[in-house]
């Protein structure tokens, strides 16, 4: 391949941001131009042909249906809760647990953005928690880039380890061999998440007042995951150091409150607890279909898959058959958001706390907030898959790993962003790239694990500023119109913590 080759490899997804960012363009428009330029470019330079091109969108469209599952149950949800008033209600408890900005922040934006991730992942933090942050009196942009930022270290151990498994299968390399640098890395991405969050929040004044908090909160997540992950409990590694997390955050806040008027004598989970039940129920849907083998077992029996023939390209190459990434109808995490909506939606009629014409609204609200979106999503995750499965991604990789040389710990993470911001998934930049680190690494004389952990936590913060996951942010706070504001920011202190993280990893290549 050329530099021509690398070039033209990399100019969809420069088109994507410079529309995005330096025009203001929606994801949509801009997603429709970026996907455009990919299938013109993988057709006329990367041997591809009709065929290819058709299986690729096949492929896309089953990728592209894993999120939108979520955002059009997070939307459902989301309407149903501020039509039943549980959204108010629950601000009012972050509240009464601390009128304190920077504790809010640190208790929703990231300690509990971080929970969610752990227990359900897939774009569900930031689709339930900005919604939350903006009915606390958060600009929605802030709204959006606060549990981004805030959840981007728990991802590779969150969703029952999803991210961490896959890197295990694409290596061959077992738990116990990756694990534990991996821990290490991002338990150093928990405490920078926890900085930048205060930071998005209120700058210096805000890191003054909440630094002692979220550094207690960070030595407790970071440190409760890193011991999970030395025993084995890879599945539940994140799950068990955010709750503990959250435990402390809001025994903090409620230790540190200054009691002011009468208000502070009422307990906020006797009195705020029953108006968010919502929230409770869909932890417990969660929690169910996650832990519970037989019901997780038959939730997940119904599959949509398709596969793809055999294609053989212009240039006499064969692609081998295969098959896209099944869709679970009713195990899905977007299924468990449904299920939780219906079940709100039908106890609160029950109750008579459903306001008359709430239907009528909350259907023309999850359709004005989602249509734009779901364009946006299928479009970019269609430029995204015609780039990965014609090689450009891969070009792009040994491109800037070939550029590095020497330096090349120093590079490794933005590889594995690279891989997250184009599938946006940690999971997917593991099975992408994580074979090809680890021979990179072996051909180069490093450790294999830590080049690894550097490569993973990389393509976990990366994942939290890919396109995809921004619209879909985005759609539940009514930033359709912003989304290239949002995604500005988001990727700043993306990269600001990789390039942190890159510089500590080529250090500890150096010990």
């Amino acid at each position: 391949m050329t530099i021509i080759d690398t070039l033209l490899a990399a100019l969809p997804l420069a088109l994507i941001v410079v529309l995005m960012i330096g025009f203001h363009w929606s994801g949509a428009k801009a997603g429709a131009a970026g996907w455009l330029a990919a299938l013109l470019i993988a057709l006329v330079r990367f041997a591809a042909n009709m065929e290819f091109l058709f299986w690729a969108q096949i492929d896309a469209f089953f990728r592209a249906a894993q999120v939108l599952y979520i955002i059009w149950g997070a939307l459902f949800f989301f309407r149903i809760t501020e039509a039943i008033g549980a959204l108010r209600a629950m601000s009012e408890m972050l509240r009464q647990i601390s009128p304190d900005r920077t504790l809010q922040v640190l208790i929703m934006g990231w300690a509990f953005s971080s929970f969610l991730q752990s227990v359900g992942g897939f774009g569900v933090p930031m689709a339930v928690v900005a919604p939350i942050m903006v009915s606390i009196g958060f600009d929605p942009l802030s709204a959006v880039v606060l549990p981004a930022v805030g959840h981007s270290w728990s991802i590779t151990f969150g969703s029952l380890g999803a991210s961490f498994e896959a890197l295990r299968t694409a290596t061959g390399l077992e738990g116990a061999v990756i694990a534990p640098e991996m821990t290490i890395m991002l338990g150093i991405a928990c405490f920078l998440a926890g900085f930048c969050v205060l930071w998005v929040a209120g700058g210096r004044a805000a890191v003054r007042a909440g630094l002692w908090p979220m550094l207690l909160i960070a030595l407790t997540m970071s440190g409760v995951q890193y011991l999970s992950v030395r025993a084995g409990l890879y599945n539940i590694a994140s799950m068990l150091g955010t709750l503990i997390g959250l435990v402390i955050g809001v025994t903090w806040a409620r230790l540190h409150k200054e009691k002011v008027g009468p208000e502070a004598n009422v307990d906020p989970w006797t009195k705020n607890l029953v108006a968010v039940w919502p929230y409770v129920l869909l932890l417990i849907i969660i929690f169910g279909a996650s832990f519970i083998r037989p019901l997780a077992e038959y939730l997940d029996r119904v599959q949509i898959q398709a596969a793809i023939p055999q294609i053989t390209l212009t240039n006499g190459q064969v692609l081998a058959a295969g098959k896209v990434k099944a869709l679970s109808l009713f195990g899905h995490a977007g299924a468990l958001l449904f299920y939780t909506g219906w079940l709100t939606l039908l106890i609160s009629k029950l109750q008579g706390r459903l306001p008359p014409g709430a239907g009528k609204k909350i259907g023309t609200g999850m359709v004005r907030s989602g249509w734009t979106s779901t364009l946006g999503i299928l479009t970019m995750v269609g430029m995204a898959t015609t780039m990965e499965r014609a090689g450009m991604v891969s070009l792009l990789a040994h491109a800037m790993a070939d550029i590095a040389g020497g330096l090349y710990p120093l590079v490794a993470p933005f590889i594995g962003a690279l891989g997250a911001f184009m599938t946006g998934s940690n999971t997917n930049a593991n099975v992408l790239f994580g074979a090809f680190q680890q021979q990179v690494a072996q051909t180069l004389g490093y450790t294999v694990p830590l080049i690894l952990a550097i490569h993973n936590v990389g393509a976990s913060v990366g994942s939290v500023f890919a396109p995809a996951k921004i619209i879909m942010a985005c759609s539940t706070v009514g930033l359709t119109a912003r989304e290239g504001e949002a995604l500005r920011r988001i990727t700043k202190y993306g990269l600001v913590m990789i390039s942190i993280l890159a510089i500590l990893g080529w250090l500890m290549t150096r010990l």
